[in-house]
C-alpha cells in the first residue's frame, strides 16, 4: 500500500515553525517508507488543511495518514480532524487520524532531553534533586489539555526536587504565580522549560513578557530557560508511532 502523511499544527506566522516543520517531515520520510511527508495548518497562516488535502490527493497514494501535531487534546484537535475529514467522501484515498502528541512517555523524555542539555550548556553540576524544574504551558480550558501537562510533571517528580507547571495564558496558575510557587520553594536552580512545539511569537516575546518581570520581582538567584520542543528526533520518532497505531488497526 502506497501511503502518504500530513502534518497538521495549529499555525503560525513566524518563520521558523515552517523551518521547524520542513525538517520533521525530512525526518520522518528517512525513517519510514512513506510516499512523501508535508505539512498543513489549522489557522494563522495558508497552506490550510484544504491546501494540504489537496496537495496530497494529486500523489499517487492508496492511503493518507492525517497528524493533529498538537501537545494537548481538545477543541483545536477536534477542530482539524472535522475539518480533514470533509474530504474523505470525495476521495477513494483512504483517510487514517492519529492520537496527538500527549499522554505518551516521549514527550516526557524530550523534557528530560531539554532539562539536561540546558544544565550541560550552562555548566551546573548539581544532580538532579537538587534541582527544581517549571513547565510553563500554554494554556486551556479543556481538563484534557491540563492532565496532559500535569502527566509530564507527574512522571518527572520523582527525578527532581521540586517539578512544578504554569500557563502562560487563559488558565491558572499563571506564570507570575508559578514563580512565586518556586520561590517559596527556595530553589539552588530553577529550571524553566518552554513546552510549546514552535519557535513562534509565544515562544520570542509573550511568555518573555511575563517571565522575565515575575523572575526580577523574585529572589530566585539562579534559574534557566530550556529550547522549546523543537526538531528533537525524539518528536520525529513519536509521530511514526502514532502512525504506525492508527496504520496497523486499519
Amino acid at each position: 500500500m502506497k501511503r502518504g502523511l500530513l502534518l497538521i499544527d495549529r499555525g503560525s506566522r513566524e518563520r521558523e515553525a515552517s523551518e521547524e516543520l520542513d525538517i520533521i517531515c525530512q525526518g520522518i520520510k528517512a525513517k519510514s517508507d512513506y510516499v512523501f511527508t508535508d505539512f498543513c495548518f489549522l489557522e494563522v497562516e495558508p497552506p490550510y488543511i484544504e491546501d494540504g488535502i489537496s496537495k496530497c490527493l494529486k500523489e499517487d497514494i492508496d492511503s493518507l495518514t492525517i497528524v493533529p501535531y498538537f501537545l494537548y487534546p481538545g477543541k483545536k484537535v477536534k477542530n482539524a480532524v472535522t475539518d480533514v475529514m470533509k474530504f474523505q467522501k470525495d476521495t477513494k484515498v483512504k483517510f487514517v487520524v492519529t492520537k496527538q502528541m500527549s499522554m505518551h512517555k516521549t514527550m516526557v523524555d524530550v523534557v528530560e532531553n531539554r532539562i539536561s542539555a540546558t544544565l550541560k550548556e550552562n555548566n551546573i553540576t548539581l544532580i538532579n534533586n537538587e534541582i527544581d524544574v517549571m513547565i510553563i504551558g500554554h494554556g486551556s480550558k479543556d481538563p484534557n489539555a491540563q492532565r496532559s501537562l500535569d502527566y509530564i510533571v507527574n512522571e518527572l517528580k520523582d527525578s527532581y526536587r521540586n517539578v512544578s507547571r504554569c500557563w502562560l495564558e487563559i488558565e491558572q496558575p499563571d506564570i507570575f504565580e508559578g514563580i512565586k510557587k518556586c520561590e517559596k520553594d527556595n530553589p539552588k536552580v530553577l529550571i524553566i522549560v518552554f513546552y510549546f512545539l514552535h519557535e513562534g511569537a509565544h515562544v520570542k516575546t509573550d511568555i518573555n513578557n511575563d517571565l522575565i518581570p515575575a523572575l526580577e520581582k523574585s529572589s530566585i538567584k539562579n534559574s534557566y530557560i530550556t529550547k522549546h520542543i523543537g526538531t528533537d528526533q525524539k518528536m520525529i520518532d513519536l509521530i511514526i508511532e502514532r502512525a504506525k497505531e492508527v496504520e496497523n488497526a486499519n
